[in-house]
C-alpha cells in the first residue's frame, strides 16, 4: 500500500485500502445490517486514514430507507421492457422508493453519462438490465459513484454487482429436449444479441441436446439479435435452405414472432409443417397465432426481487464474494408446436 493518500478521497480509495468492495464500504457508510464485524473495522479504519466524506445527500436518502432507484435501460425488446418496467414499479412501490429510468446507447460514453445523471439525481442503487448488467463501462462508473448494483439476467458477474436471473442453458436444453421428444431431427436455432452472455448459454444449452440426441439431430444456427427484423432475416434464411428445418426455436420471442410472420408469408401451416418456439413469454407470446410455445423467465419477478434487494442487499458482502438469486423457469407448450410432418 503506497504511504501517501489522495487529496481528495473516493469510495474506490476506502475498498483499495480496506480489501473489499465498494459496495460494502457503501453498506458500512450507511450502517447496513449482514456485514461482519472484522470488514467494518478495516472499512472504518480505511475511511478515518482516508478522511472520507461520503455524499452527505446520498447518505441522507439511504438512512431515509429506500429513496431512488436508478434503472438503465436500452433492451429493443418492447415486450421485454413492459415486463421489466411492471416488475421494477411494483418492487419499487413496496419498498417506498422512487424509480427514475435512463435510457442510453449501448457503448461506454453514453453508459457512464447516464450513471453519472442518476448518481447526480441521488439514487442509492440501480438496477441494470442487460446487456448493462455486463458492461464493466457501467459497473465501473456504479462503483466509482460508491452505488450498490444489481445485474438482472445477465451471466457474467463481478464482485461488485449482485444478480438476479435464471438458467439460461438450462432453459434451452429444456425446450431442445422438448422439440426432440416431438421427433424433430432437423432444427434452426436463432442466436441472441453477441453482447449477452444469455445469447451464448441459451445456444450451449442447444447445442449440447442435439449433440446427445439419439437418433442423430442436425442444427442450423443463425444469428440474431434480440429484434423482430433480425429474426425475420434469420428465419427467412433457415426457410430458403435446401433442406428446411422442420422446427425454428428463436432466442426470444419477437424474433419468434418473425420466424411465424415469414413462415406465413411463405404458406406454411404452423404448426403442422413447421414447429416454432421461443424464449421469454412475454405479452407477444399469447397475442401471435397460433399462440407460442416458450420458456417462461419471469421478467416482472426478476426486476422486483431486484428492487427488493437494492433495498437490503441479502447478499455476501466479504471482498470478492458475489449475490445471486436463480429463479425458476418454466416451459409453457402452446399451439406453435407440434410433431414434424409424416411423424407416426
Amino acid at each position: 500500500m503506497s504511504g501517501s493518500k489522495p487529496a481528495v478521497a473516493r469510495i474506490d480509495d476506502v475498498a483499495r485500502m480496506a480489501g473489499v468492495s465498494p459496495m460494502t464500504v457503501s453498506r458500512v457508510m450507511n450502517n447496513a445490517s449482514g456485514v461482519r464485524a472484522s470488514t467494518r473495522e478495516a472499512v472504518l479504519k480505511a475511511v478515518a486514514a482516508l478522511d472520507y466524506t461520503p455524499n452527505a445527500a446520498a447518505r441522507s436518502l439511504a438512512s431515509a430507507g429506500a429513496g431512488r432507484v436508478g434503472l438503465l435501460y436500452s433492451n429493443p425488446s418492447a415486450g421485454y421492457l413492459t415486463e421489466f418496467l411492471l416488475g421494477a414499479l411494483e418492487g419499487a412501490h413496496k419498498a417506498g422508493a422512487q424509480l427514475l429510468i435512463e435510457k442510453c446507447d449501448v457503448d461506454p460514453d453514453s453508459e457512464r453519462k447516464a450513471i453519472e445523471r442518476l448518481a447526480a439525481s441521488g439514487v442509492k442503487g440501480v438496477l441494470l438490465p442487460p446487456p448493462h448488467g455486463e458492461s464493466w463501462a457501467v459497473l465501473d462508473e456504479v462503483q466509482a459513484h460508491g452505488l450498490e448494483a444489481v445485474a438482472v439476467a445477465a451471466g457474467r458477474f463481478r464482485s461488485d454487482a449482485a444478480s438476479v436471473r435464471i438458467d439460461d442453458m438450462a432453459a434451452a436444453a429444456e425446450m431442445t429436449r422438448y422439440l426432440l421428444d416431438l421427433g424433430h431431427r432437423r432444427i434452426g436455432f436463432i442466436k441472441g444479441a453477441p453482447n449477452q452472455t444469455a445469447s451464448a448459454e441459451r445456444l450451449i444449452g442447444f447445442e449440447t441436446e442435439m449433440r446427445a440426441a439419439t437418433p442423430a439431430a442436425e442444427g442450423l444456427i443463425e444469428a440474431g439479435d434480440f429484434t423482430y427484423r433480425s429474426g425475420f432475416e434469420a428465419a427467412e434464411r433457415l426457410l430458403s435452405a435446401a433442406t428446411p428445418p422442420s422446427a425454428i426455436f428463436a432466442s426470444n420471442d419477437e424474433m419468434a414472432a418473425a420466424a411465424i410472420a415469414a413462415a406465413h408469408r411463405r404458406g406454411l401451416n404452423i404448426p403442422s409443417e413447421l414447429t416454432i418456439v421461443g424464449f421469454d413469454d412475454t405479452q407477444i407470446a399469447t397475442t401471435l397465432w397460433p399462440a407460442l410455445t416458450t420458456i417462461r423467465q419471469p421478467i416482472a419477478d426478476m426486476a422486483e426481487a431486484a428492487v427488493a434487494a437494492l433495498g437490503g442487499l441479502q447478499l455476501d458482502d466479504e471482498a470478492g464474494a458475489r449475490g445471486e438469486r436463480l429463479m425458476e423457469h418454466l416451459l409453457v407448450v402452446r399451439e406453435s408446436s407440434g410433431p414434424p410432418s409424416g411423424a407416426v
